[in-house]
C-alpha cells in the first residue's frame, strides 16, 4: 500500500486549477467579476488567440494596495469574506479567493493596479504561480491583468484545447451574459484587435440587449415585470411567434449572477403553455432578486448554478410574471420586418406579395377535383386565331366548336381595366370543350396518377407505375384533417397514417442513403441569421458537413451566419429555425456519425409535407405505398407513423361484437 503523504504547494495548486480554470472563458469570467466586484463603472476585455495566447481585462475600479498584492495571489485569499457567517450572505460575485491563485499557477501573468486617490501604481509579474518582485509603476485608477501562455506547463489539459474560434465565440457569449447582467457597466470586448461589443452602460436593460444580442432579438421582446412576496422578477421575454429553435437563448440572472437552471427554464416555457408552436423554444433575459440568505451560490466551483431554499415560490414568481406579461401582450406580435398592413397594393388582381405559405393555402388543389368551370370574359382560356383576318392579307377561319377568341386587352398586355368588360349576357357562349371520361374520385380503387410538380418530385418517393397500382392490396379511402391518410387494407383492417411522419422518414432514408449532395438553390437574397455566439461559431467550425447537406453558409460577424444557398427542400423562410435545430444537434451529438444522423433528422423534418397541407392524390398513395409494404414504419424519432384498427375493434367501438 502506498504512504500517505501531503502534495506539494504546487501540486496542489494545479489540481485546484483544473477546478476553476476550464478554458480561456473561465479565466475571463473570474477576471470581471473580480472587476464588478471592485466597483468598477467601466471594463475592456481583450483576447488574441481565442484568449490562448493573451487576455487582458481593465476596469476603473478601486484598485489593490501595493502592500496586497502578493497576497491576492495566494490560495483562499478575498476581501469578501470575513465570518462564516458571511456564507449564508452572500451579495459579491466572487468569494472564495481561489480565481488569482488557480490562474497564475496555470499561466504568466503581469498586474497594474493603482488604488483610488493614490499618486502612484504598482506591477507584479508571476509564471507559474511564482510571484516576482512588487515594482512601483505609473497606472490609471482601476487594475488591469494581462494572461499570457494559458497551460502553457500543463499539456494534458492544453491539447483538449478547441479551435482559437470556438473559445473566442466562448468568450464573446460569456461578455453577453456579464453585459446584460450589469447594464449599468459599460464593457467592451475585442478579439484579436477587432472591437466585438461595446454596451453604453447607461442602466437601461433594453439598451445592454440591443447591443449584446441584436436588433432582430430585441424587437421581438415583451417587457416582464412581477414579484411574489420577497421574490422580484424583471425582464424581458420574447412574444409567442418570435420562437426560437432552441434554448440558447433563454438568460437568467440571480442577484446579478448568470446561472443555468432548470427550474427556471421550466417556469419560463410554462407561461408560454398552448401559446407558443410546437417545437419552439421561448427566449428570456430575467433577473431574479431575492434575499441573499434564500439562496446559495456556493455549490459549484464554476458558480454557474445554485440552490433556493424556497423553490415553489421562485418557480411561481417566474411562471405568473411570464403569463402576466403575454396577457398584458394581447394579441400576437408579428415578425420582425415591416407588416402586411405598410403594403399598399391598390391593384389587388395582380403582384401580389405573400410567403409560401399563403400561396400553398391558397391555391392548393382538393383531393377530388371539380369540374373546372369557364366564365365568359378576358379571363377565359384565350387560343390564337387559326388563321389572319381579312384585313392582314389572309381570311378568318374558325371550325365549329372552336372557342371565339378573347377580346382585346390593348398594347403591350393592358389590363382589362382600359376597356370596359362586356356584359355576360352579350358574349356568345363557347362549344363546351369535349369531356374527358376518367373515374370517379370516389372510385379510389382504379389508378389515378396526376402530374407532380417538378419542385416536388425530388422529396416524394418514386413515381409508381401502373401495373403496381393496379395490384395493390390496399385501398386509399382518402385523408381526414389534412394530416392522417386513412387506408382499408386487404385483410379489413383500417390505417391510420401520419402523412407528415410518414414523409420524414422517407426523406431521411432518402438522405442518409444518397453518395451525392442534396440539390440547392441560391438565394435571391441572402440571409443573415442572427443566432448566438457559441451556435454560430459551432456551424463555422463545421462548414464543410453543412455544404454536405446544401447549406452554403459563411462569418458574416457578430456571432450571425450569411446563408447564400439552401437544400432545395427546405423554404427560405425556415433558414434561421433550421439552423438553431442545426447548431443544437450538433452540441448534443458524441460522434461525427451521430452528429450527421441529427442534422439529416432536422433537414428531414423541415422537408417533410406538414400537417395541415393539402396533398394531392398521388403523394397519398406513394406514403401508402411506402407503409404499407413495411419499408417506412417509424419516423427518425422512433414515432410509429401508422395506427391500424382491425374489423374486430371497430365493431366494438359501435357496440356490435
Amino acid at each position: 500500500m502506498p504512504h500517505i503523504r501531503q502534495l506539494e504547494a504546487h501540486v496542489a495548486d494545479l489540481i485546484a486549477a483544473g477546478e476553476v480554470v476550464e478554458r480561456p472563458a473561465s479565466v475571463v469570467k473570474e477576471l470581471v467579476e473580480n472587476a464588478i466586484d471592485a466597483g468598477a463603472s467601466a471594463v475592456a476585455v481583450e483576447v488574441r488567440r481565442g484568449g490562448m495566447g493573451l487576455i487582458r481585462v481593465t476596469d476603473n475600479g478601486c484598485g489593490i494596495a501595493r502592500t496586497e498584492l502578493p497576497t491576492a495571489f495566494l490560495r483562499h485569499a478575498t476581501s469578501k469574506l470575513r465570518a462564516p457567517e458571511d456564507l449564508e450572505r452572500i451579495g459579491t460575485l466572487g468569494f472564495r479567493g481561489e480565481a488569482l491563485a488557480a490562474i497564475s499557477a496555470v499561466s504568466r501573468v503581469e498586474i497594474l493596479t493603482r488604488l483610488r486617490g493614490a499618486e502612484s501604481g504598482a506591477s507584479l509579474r508571476l509564471e507559474g504561480g511564482v510571484p516576482g518582485a512588487v515594482e512601483e509603476a505609473g497606472a490609471p485608477e482601476g487594475t488591469s491583468i494581462s494572461v499570457r501562455d494559458l497551460f502553457y506547463n500543463t499539456p494534458a489539459r492544453l491539447k483538449f484545447m478547441r479551435k482559437d474560434s470556438a473559445e473566442t465565440a466562448a468568450v464573446a457569449g460569456l461578455m453577453q451574459h456579464l453585459a446584460l447582467s450589469h447594464p449599468d457597466i459599460s464593457f467592451k470586448f475585442a478579439k484579436d484587435g477587432m472591437e466585438a461589443l461595446h454596451t453604453p452602460g447607461d442602466g437601461k436593460l433594453d439598451s445592454a440587449i440591443y447591443a449584446a444580442l441584436g436588433r432582430d432579438f430585441a424587437r421581438g421582446l415583451v417587457p416582464a415585470e412581477g414579484r411574489g412576496g420577497e421574490i422580484a422578477v424583471s425582464g424581458f421575454v420574447t412574444a409567442p411567434l418570435q420562437g426560437r429553435g432552441s434554448r440558447s437563448m433563454q438568460v437568467f440572472f440571480v442577484n446579478g449572477r448568470f446561472i443555468k437552471s432548470q427550474l427556471l427554464t421550466a417556469a419560463l416555457e410554462e407561461g408560454y403553455r398552448n401559446q407558443i408552436m410546437k417545437g419552439k423554444f421561448p427566449g428570456c433575459v430575467l433577473s431574479v432578486t431575492l434575499p441573499v440568505s434564500a439562496v446559495d451560490v456556493n455549490v459549484h466551483p464554476a458558480k454557474t448554478q445554485v440552490k433556493f431554499a424556497r423553490e415553489r415560490e421562485v418557480f411561481d414568481a417566474v411562471y405568473h410574471t411570464v403569463l402576466d406579461s403575454l396577457e398584458r401582450q394581447g394579441g400576437p406580435v408579428s415578425a420582425p420586418g415591416p407588416k402586411a398592413a405598410e403594403t399598399v397594393n391598390p391593384r389587388q388582381d395582380f403582384f401580389q406579395a405573400m410567403d409560401a405559405k399563403t400561396y400553398r393555402e391558397r391555391d392548393a388543389k382538393p383531393a377530388s377535383l371539380p369540374e373546372k368551370k369557364f366564365r365568359p370574359g378576358w379571363d377565359t382560356e384565350w387560343k390564337p386565331p387559326a388563321k389572319l383576318s381579312d384585313s392582314q392579307g389572309g381570311t378568318a377561319c374558325r371550325t365549329s366548336g372552336e372557342r371565339p377568341a378573347a377580346p382585346s386587352r390593348g398594347s403591350f398586355g393592358a389590363p382589362p381595366s382600359v376597356a370596359p368588360r362586356p356584359a355576360p349576357a352579350e358574349v356568345p357562349r363557347p362549344a363546351a370543350p369535349p369531356v374527358r371520361e376518367t373515374a370517379a374520385p370516389e372510385d379510389l380503387r382504379r389508378p389515378f396518377v396526376p402530374a407532380i410538380p417538378a419542385e416536388r418530385q425530388e422529396s416524394l418517393p418514386g413515381q409508381q407505375t401502373l401495373e403496381s397500382l393496379r395490384e395493390a392490396p390496399w385501398r386509399l379511402a382518402g385523408e381526414v384533417l389534412n394530416t392522417y391518410i386513412v387506408c382499408e387494407s386487404a385483410d379489413g383492417c383500417v390505417y391510420l397514417i401520419d402523412k407528415h411522419a410518414a414523409h420524414e422518414r422517407v426523406n431521411f432514408d432518402r438522405l442518409k442513403a444518397a453518395q451525392e449532395p442534396p440539390m440547392r438553390q441560391a438565394l435571391l437574397q441572402p440571409v443573415a441569421a442572427e443566432l448566438s455566439r457559441e451556435d454560430g461559431a459551432l456551424l463555422l467550425e463545421n462548414l464543410s458537413l453543412l455544404d454536405q447537406l446544401g447549406f452554403g453558409c459563411e462569418d458574416f460577424g457578430g456571432g450571425a451566419v450569411l446563408v447564400r444557398e439552401v437544400p432545395a427542400d427546405i423554404d427560405a423562410g425556415d433558414v434561421s429555425a433550421t439552423l438553431e435545430e442545426l447548431a443544437e444537434n450538433l452540441r448534443t451529438g458524441r460522434s461525427a456519425e451521430e452528429r450527421r444522423e441529427n442534422l439529416l433528422h432536422t433537414m428531414a423534418c423541415k422537408a417533410a409535407i406538414k400537417g395541415g397541407w393539402t396533398s394531392g392524390p398521388a403523394e397519398l398513395r406513394a406514403l401508402v405505398e411506402k407503409v404499407q409494404s413495411g419499408e417506412v414504419k417509424y419516423c427518425p424519432h422512433g414515432r410509429p407513423v401508422a395506427v391500424k384498427l382491425t374489423r374486430y375493434e371497430l365493431e366494438k367501438m359501435f357496440k356490435r361484437a
